[in-house]
């Protein structure tokens, strides 16, 4: 299918309708939702949950954006949400999320919290007709994942994904290139993506492996850069550096992976990553077409390099890890949601954008485990299929797998 037939698609989720799982939002109110209204000031009132370091790195995009005002803040230690008030000038902190997506001054709500509770939280943020700005995933599974976005399209509420290395400036280069032709038709895109070191133990476990929690941002790029909807994906991946997560189950146990994308026309995009390089945070890209080549450097603090007689290189490391490395992405994606929510506009990263996201990202964990190459129209049956408890019921299994159906049935030959 077309982008413009899988929009149509999309668009059309909310009308269909399916029994889902049972949230802990009461389903009367989805089913009466506060439609939001269109914000008539050149101004959009934030809330913002949790102010861990996701947390944190947003509020300081925020204080970049002119038309941002942050109202109010939430986090379970409410002592964090208070340092963090204090630290951006937040005139209001809570230890209640549901008090950050009720405030009256609240016209959209930036979900930081665990990934656990975020599609509770945009449902609820939907109920209330708040827009919603929700770092990825948008939910841990696809049934919540089109649930969550069912609420906001059935409230007429926006819903952003915040994958930020679409707003990155060397990224946004490439894309653009491509756009205009300038090296002509894409061939091969290629993407690398290296942490400086390994995450804690704790961290890799439970997180869903380096697919879901490391990869996921790749995947997306691909099809970013690819301008199209990929057909099936081959991964393979090992533990290179840290022999104490080989214990661990699935894509947990990998610190190390390569996959390959399948897209319309025999392209492919083929990605690297790896929890550890020693040399610091690297990201790069490149597009091969037709008549050249783009590709982007990895990014340093600054541009000095030494000159001796036993070395010639930059005088620094690279950044340190995204924090610093997406500064500017953080704020241009912050910059590009609120312009949507003054112009009453599309998002440009939208809640189907981190399904899509999700999906590719499953996708290659099951490559991976079976050693094959896998279509994304298997997801769907394979995810239920795997939990056959969860969706026991035969009109919830058929009604949401039917509507998953219609997201991934996209890539064809």
């Amino acid at each position: 299918r077309s982008r413009g037939e899988m929009s149509v698609v999309l668009c059309a989720l909310a009308a269909l309708g399916y029994a889902s799982p049972a949230g802990k939002v009461a389903s009367s109110a989805l089913r009466a939702p506060q439609h939001a209204s269109v914000i008539s000031m050149k101004e959009v009132g934030v809330g913002v949950i949790g102010a861990g370091r996701i947390g944190l790195v947003h509020l300081e995009a925020l204080t970049g954006c002119a038309e941002a005002k942050t109202v109010i803040i939430s986090n379970p230690t409410v002592s964090k949400a208070q340092a963090a008030a204090e630290k951006f000038n937040v005139p209001h902190f809570t230890g209640d999320d549901m008090e950050v997506i009720n405030h009256p001054d609240v016209d959209a709500v930036w979900i930081c919290s665990p990934s656990q509770f975020h599609a509770d939280q945009i449902k609820a943020c939907a109920a209330a007709g708040k827009h919603v700005f929700c770092e990825k995933p948008i939910a841990t599974d696809l049934p919540e994942t089109i649930e969550a976005i069912d609420a906001c399209n059935e409230a007429g509420v926006k819903l952003m994904t915040a994958l930020q290395r679409r707003f990155d400036p060397n990224f946004d280069r490439v894309k653009q290139s491509i756009m205009k032709g300038e090296v002509g038709d894409t061939i091969t895109i290629k993407l690398c993506s290296r942490d400086p070191a390994p995450p804690p133990f704790e961290y890799v476990k439970g997180g869903g492996g380096i697919f879901k929690d490391m990869a996921v941002h790749d995947l997306d790029m691909t099809r970013f850069l690819m301008g199209a909807e990929p057909i099936e994906i081959l991964a393979v991946g090992s533990c290179q550096i840290d022999p104490a997560i080989k214990q661990l189950e699935g894509a947990e146990a990998f610190d190390t992976a390569h996959i390959m994308v399948k897209y319309p026309g025999d392209k492919v995009a083929i990605v690297d990553v790896c929890r550890q390089a020693p040399y610091g945070y690297d990201q790069r890209a490149e597009v091969l077409g037709t008549k050249g080549m783009i590709a982007t450097d990895n990014m340093y603090p600054n541009t000095a390099r030494i000159y001796k007689s036993d070395f010639t290189g930059n005088a620094d490391m690279p950044y340190d890890f995204f924090m610093s490395r997406y500064k500017d992405a953080y704020v241009r994606e912050t910059q590009a949601f609120c312009k949507a929510l003054v112009d009453n506009k599309p998002v440009p990263c939208s809640g189907e954008d981190g399904l899509m996201a999700l999906i590719m990202s499953i996708a290659a964990g099951k490559s991976a485990e079976e050693g094959r190459w896998v279509s994304f129209s298997e997801i769907p049956e394979a995810v239920i299929a795997t939990d056959r408890t969860k969706y026991k019921a035969a009109n919830q299994a058929s009604g949401w797998l039917n509507k998953a159906k219609q997201l991934v049935g996209i890539g064809e030959a």
